[in-house]
């Protein structure tokens, strides 16, 4: 893989394809084919498989294969799907031969009663990434802004820069929140759409419900606010506040979700858009036919309501991000207060070593650059992997 310098990667060759003031689906799917092809093994499409900008750091350390290595890099499940998902899956393949028309239709009506919405409220893609460019092309198309706190996901404002829309990016506080104040303050009269992360990705920080209730609410009265849930679930029940509230009273929310994470289905790709039927028509307008199969399908409906694999999954990953967390805290190194099953530190080493030697100790991980500092964020695996890692983390450090 060759070095490359994502700041002069604007996408050129796509723009042969885009009008000045309109994307045809056609054209959309002529310049998909172009960054399937142009971006083989390149930086910027590691990025988008990374789920976040790669730091520095990352573009000078050459991704070796991951066989035999401890994968705290992507924020996966590491307990797999549940039992019921597994044998859903092995199931569905006696219908492997048919297109999944029937279970599509079926699948958004489960998610419609699931969130007590009309059908025509839901849109499903492959994973909450895919609903992230479509949405990122949707706004960005428009060419103004669209603004976010960073670091935070940034899939959908990557993808709207491709589209030349502006990025208007905000620091997040000193406990590496979302910071809302700041963010509505940044807002400007072109601003088309707002991001905005709770639990938060890459720093796992969860910010009060009722804050962000009332920033959508005031926020949307005058441009788009996208709210991504993905990993609401690893929340305690008590504490998953979905924004699915303001978009039954029909204000300009978009909710996304995914069975990613808690689920663990994240190799099946599948989530869905809870959004008034205008901006479901906008954003699935860049969207694939039906980009999912019968498997992935078959595994999230036998995945909802499975709450005791939901609780062992959160008590588990509660139990091993306190590993990470308590090493911290034994060593004084700052972390955002995470939720989720990731962790955000600074760095103690310059990236490059840390990541390199991490590496040879058979441990994945990522680093991020902000406010010109080197950041780690590790993602938690099994309580067993947590220990090891720290062990070797503490000896290297």
């Amino acid at each position: 893989m060759k070095n490359f310098d994502a700041n002069l990667f604007n996408f050129d060759f796509t723009k042969s394809f885009i009008m000045k003031t309109q994307l045809s689906r056609r054209d959309w799917f002529k310049s998909t084919a172009a960054l399937s092809t142009g971006l083989v093994m390149s930086t910027a499409l590691l990025d988008r498989l990374m789920a976040a900008p790669m730091s520095q750091a990352e573009r000078n350390h050459v991704l070796k294969a991951l066989n035999g290595k401890v994968r705290l890099n992507s924020n996966e499940n590491p307990y797999g799907p549940s039992e019921k998902a597994r044998q859903a899956v092995v199931q569905i393949l006696s219908e492997a031969n048919r297109y999944p028309f029937d279970a599509i239709k079926d699948f958004k009506a489960i998610l419609a009663k699931k969130e007590d919405v009309p059908v025509e409220y839901i849109h499903v893609g492959a994973g909450s990434g895919d609903l992230l460019c479509q949405a990122g092309t949707a706004f960005g198309i428009e060419g103004q802004r669209i603004a976010s706190c960073y670091p935070t996901f940034t899939l959908l404002m990557a993808y709207a820069q491709v589209f030349n829309a502006k990025w208007d990016k905000v620091d997040l506080n000193e406990k590496l929140e979302y910071d809302y104040e700041a963010l509505a303050k940044a807002i400007k009269s072109d601003t088309k759409l707002v991001f905005i992360c709770n639990p938060n990705n890459p720093t796992g920080t969860l910010v009060d419900p009722k804050k962000v209730k009332s920033f959508c609410e005031e926020v949307s009265k005058n441009t788009v606010v996208y709210s991504d849930e993905a990993y609401l679930e690893l929340l305690e029940p008590a504490q998953q506040v979905s924004m699915v509230d303001l978009v039954k009273k029909d204000m300009n929310v978009v909710v996304s979700r995914t069975f990613s994470k808690v689920y663990g289905l994240a190799g099946l790709r599948l989530g869905y858009l809870v959004a008034k039927p205008d901006l479901i028509k906008k954003i699935s307008q860049y969207g694939g036919d039906f980009p999912y199969s019968q498997t992935a399908i078959a595994a999230a409906k036998a995945s909802l309501g499975d709450e005791s694999f939901m609780a062992m999954v959160r008590g588990k990953n509660a139990a091993a991000r306190k590993v990470l967390t308590d090493y911290l805290d034994e060593h004084k190194i700052f972390h955002g207060k995470s939720l989720t099953n990731f962790v955000f530190f600074p760095a103690q080493k310059d990236g490059k070593t840390i990541l390199s030697k991490m590496e040879e100790r058979g441990y994945l991980m990522r680093i991020w650059d902000y406010q010109q500092k080197e950041w780690c964020r590790v993602s938690i695996g099994t309580e067993e992997e947590m220990k090891g890692f720290v062990k070797s983390f503490g000896d290297f450090v």
